[in-house]
């Protein structure tokens, strides 16, 4: 009976140090997965497709949302052609969903036209928003301001409900 006795508490020493073992295993693998991860830049994504997939599954689809202004849409595809040359796809895929923009991309031509931009062959490998802001960045007229009119608010939108400017 010593011998079965002695055995058992072997048995569980040499249990306890296997789990030990493996645990100490599974943390350095936990390490060296998450080491991986970051420096393929592939740790980002990975947060960034479940905070979409979060959207998704929490998006109530009953709540009916405004219709989509002309001022919206183009906005809405300018902040998409930005996020999506910096490969935030995600964040490019949940700013369509969430706003009703079309999932096909406007035609960047007609993007331009409805600006009112002309561009050469240079701001063509850039999103159209980082024209317009190097545009009115490195403007000179007007004392390095532009007049900005008022435009016309989506339906259902009151001043209210928007964050006022700088100057309120």
């Amino acid at each position: 009976m010593v011998e079965v006795s002695g055995s058992i508490e072997l048995w569980q020493t040499d249990s306890r140090l296997f789990t030990f073992v493996a645990m100490a295993t599974i943390t350095e693998l936990k390490c060296a997965v998450r080491e991986t991860l970051e420096s393929r830049g592939v740790m980002g994504q990975l947060k960034a497709r479940i905070r979409a997939e979060v959207f998704s599954a929490l998006d109530d689809q009953r709540e009916p949302r405004p219709p989509l202004s002309h001022e919206n849409l183009l906005i809405n595809e300018l902040i998409r052609e930005y996020l999506e040359f910096n490969k935030y796809r995600y964040t490019a895929s949940v700013l369509t969903a969430e706003s009703s923009q079309p999932e096909v991309p406007l035609d960047r031509q007609f993007l331009a036209n409805e600006l009112k931009v002309t561009e050469d062959t240079s701001s063509k490998s850039v999103p159209l928003l980082y024209g317009l802001v190097c545009h009115f960045v490195n403007s000179g007229d007007s004392g390095g301001k532009v007049f900005l009119r008022g435009a016309s608010l989506p339906a259902g939108t009151t001043a209210s409900n928007t964050v006022p400017g700088p100057d309120a």
